[in-house]
């Protein structure tokens, strides 16, 4: 039926790479992170040393996994995406006021929630390294490394939940989810949702297979 459909390329594959190596170890840290954390949950399960150990070692090979991604793959995607995050303009701030401009391939609000993605992920290694240390070495244990860690955790579920949301339930951007899947999305989806980055990317001929 969308046989003809006009698309555009949207994401790379080390963009979606990148995307997919820590949403899957988000969940798994999320999953293990509250078996441990909520008393009934880790009674529940039991085998709380084993949860332990799948949480520190999904975070070492999930930052390994990223830095291998990131070595191997296209790396002028990716900091094309960095220098597009860093960047708001007036779109971006009126967008924020809801006064609906034109927006770039990210709206202002997947700037912010990539911003904090990064931001979050650097808090929790820190904190994560420190909790983990400071089981072995009373020095490197601090009052606050807890606390930090499980408020990282409250509000990364609220962001993922609104992110999943508006990814996989809402009408009217749950196409966004072809792009970091397959890589591409519908041009009239395009134009409706990101119209600067469509003119642009049919200038530049990005069309997708």
């Amino acid at each position: 039926m969308d046989a003809g459909r006009p698309r555009l390329h949207r994401f790379s594959r080390t963009e979606r790479a990148v995307h997919w190596v820590h949403a899957a170890a988000f969940l798994v840290l999320l999953a293990t992170g509250l078996a441990l954390y909520l008393p009934s949950l880790s009674e529940l399960l039991g085998r709380r040393p084993l949860l332990k150990s799948i949480h520190v070692w999904t975070a070492v090979v999930w930052i390994v996994a990223l830095v291998l991604v990131v070595a191997a793959g296209d790396r002028r995607s990716l900091r094309a995406t960095l220098r597009e995050v860093d960047l708001f303009d007036r779109d971006d701030r009126n967008w924020l006021l809801r006064r609906g401009p034109p927006q770039g391939r990210l709206n202002a609000g997947q700037k912010i929630n990539t911003i904090l993605t990064g931001v979050f992920a650097l808090l929790f290694a820190i904190t994560g390294v420190l909790l983990w240390y400071g089981e072995r070495d009373t020095r490197f244990r601090f009052a606050q490394t807890i606390l930090i860690h499980d408020w990282l955790t409250y509000i990364s579920f609220v962001l993922f939940v609104g992110h999943l949301y508006l990814s996989v339930i809402h009408p009217r951007t749950r196409h966004s989810l072809t792009g970091i899947t397959r890589g591409w999305v519908y041009e009239d989806w395009a134009r409706e949702h990101h119209a600067k980055w469509a003119r642009l990317a049919r200038r530049e001929g990005a069309d997708a297979p």
